[in-house]
């Protein structure tokens, strides 16, 4: 006596040597010859989000716990180990990392495996998933000094990465107080929101692409498959969404994000304050990338730059519920009060470009408030 067992269909209707099949009562169908299932069918794979599908099915217990790294999560959480190996399993499924299997076994979801998986490479639809981290030479990608793609889980290896990209940048060599201290080039939380962002909002349906961390000579660009729920210019003050809502939630509770769409808030924050060229948000047809740049004094900044800093510092001081002004304008180029025609000449510029407008226009000329031009 043989008995088959065929596992509940995910991602993909079930198939038998390149034929897609369904049950229909208590027949088993070609799929093709029933359209109206197939549609139901894809409807319901649309609806079941990536976090819930499954990355290893109907496996032992010994194998989940070979599989994942369970003490990284209950470190991250700052919960005790438990004792037992049924308790550890019974709090992973609580916070579906697994999720219970046939005849005893065991499923382990996308959201445990993409979160605290000790090796990548051991879920077959994971393995492109992996950050991808490339340093070249130079400011192009015509010569690669280094490239390395990491293996561990987001939650469980997330600050390995963050501590592998800062060990790549180049370091710039600050003096003060009579002692001289080595920087990065890029501030730290910058690179954390960024990097975060762009493992949390990617979009996991596309295939053959990850998240990918390139450090060239004077920038760093990080990229995440899929584009952007709202438009680039509006990442400042937009309401958090997301399109993978559990993987998010969990993040932000072992602190990784926030939830609360701050995230490029202090990205910008972070290169004013450090008076770095303003960030570049761009939308491909398949990807969204964040640039960060290094240091370039004012003026080797061209128009464009100048504008781009202003519209993002006037969206910066509205959502901390104030304005931009001459002074403040002056402060975030690091330009002297006796030069504040030079901040006037780019509010004018940044005014006719359409990036910002006058708040009060009747106020006097000295008291002038702007705002961005959707406020």
């Amino acid at each position: 006596m043989v008995l088959l067992e065929i596992g509940a269909a995910f991602r993909h209707p079930v198939q038998f040597r390149n034929q897609e099949f369904i049950r229909v009562g208590s027949y088993k169908k070609k799929l093709k010859d029933h359209p109206e299932k197939e549609r139901e069918l894809w409807r319901v794979f649309d609806q079941t989000p990536f976090e819930s599908q499954i990355a290893a099915e109907n496996i032992p217990a010994e194998e989940v716990l070979r599989l994942l790294d369970y003490p990284a999560y209950f470190d991250l959480l700052e919960l005790p180990l438990p004792e037992t190996r049924d308790a550890i399993l019974a709090t992973l499924q609580a916070d579906e990392i697994i999720a219970s299997g046939m005849g005893g076994k065991w499923d382990i979801t996308n959201l445990g495996a993409i979160l605290f998986a000790k090796k990548l490479e051991d879920f077959r639809n994971l393995r492109r998933k992996a950050v991808r981290v490339v340093v070249y030479k130079g400011a192009h990608r015509v010569e690669t000094l280094r490239e390395k793609s990491g293996t561990k889980g987001y939650a469980c290896g997330f600050e390995g990465l963050i501590g592998f990209v800062l060990n790549l940048l180049p370091s710039n060599e600050v003096i003060g107080q009579a002692l001289r201290k080595e920087v990065p080039m890029f501030p730290e939380l910058a690179i954390r929101e960024l990097v975060a962002n762009a493992l949390i909002h990617q979009d996991f349906q596309q295939t053959g692409t990850g998240p990918m961390i390139e450090i060239f000579t004077r920038r760093m660009e990080v990229t995440n498959p899929g584009v952007p729920l709202v438009k680039t210019e509006r990442f400042l003050d937009s309401p958090p969404k997301s399109r993978n809502e559990a993987l998010a939630s969990f993040m932000r509770r072992i602190g990784v994000c926030e939830e609360r769409g701050s995230g490029v808030d202090k990205v910008v924050f972070q290169t004013e304050y450090y008076q770095l060229p303003a960030p570049v948000f761009e939308e491909t047809d398949e990807h969204t990338r964040c640039v960060l740049f290094a240091h370039r004094e004012f003026r080797e900044m061209d128009k464009q730059d100048r504008i781009w800093a202003t519209y993002l510092h006037a969206c910066l001081r509205y959502v901390q519920r104030d304005y931009m002004t001459n002074s403040t304008l002056r402060q975030r180029f690091g330009i002297e009060e006796k030069n504040s025609a030079m901040a006037s000449r780019i509010i004018k510029d940044a005014l006719e470009a359409g990036k910002i407008r006058q708040f009060d226009e009747s106020a006097s000329r000295k008291y002038m408030k702007y705002v961005p031009w959707w406020a």
